[in-house]
């Protein structure tokens, strides 16, 4: 259902039949790069939302991390990702997305201006606005 997501590039190895999950997982990935520093202490809040999320033991959870990794670095530009998302995750999961998102954001630290505008920007694209 997805995999006509990811064509941006040509990975050596196939990429694996992406699922909601992976989708989610990739854009965790992607919070965590969006300021071109990819922390330890984001990597391991990332094994830690995808154990608790998908009932995975640590090394389920760092497996799928680095498909996660792989699938992000194929995957469109943030906009396109975000609408896909939005069109095939159910609300209440978005919005719990957008929780953890924070949570992969304030991991390392140190609050960054481009993950707090990728956070602001997602709110507003995956959330129902009241207008």
């Amino acid at each position: 259902m997805f995999a006509s997501w990811f064509t941006k590039s040509t990975p050596s190895e196939p990429l694996p039949e992406v699922t909601t999950e992976l989708a989610l997982g990739a854009l965790l990935v992607r919070m965590a790069k969006v300021d071109e520093v990819y922390h330890h202490a984001e990597i391991s809040t990332l094994d830690r939302v995808l154990a608790d999320r998908f009932d995975l033991n640590p090394v389920e959870a760092a497996k799928m991390r680095a498909t996660c990794e792989q699938l992000e670095k194929a995957a469109p530009d943030t906009d396109e990702f975000v609408a896909l998302v939005r069109d095939n995750v159910p609300l209440g999961d978005r919005a719990a997305l957008l929780t953890v998102l924070q949570r992969v954001a304030e991991a390392d630290g140190v609050e960054r201006a481009e993950e707090m505008a990728l956070i602001k920007e997602l709110r507003l694209s995956l959330l129902p606005t009241d207008t």
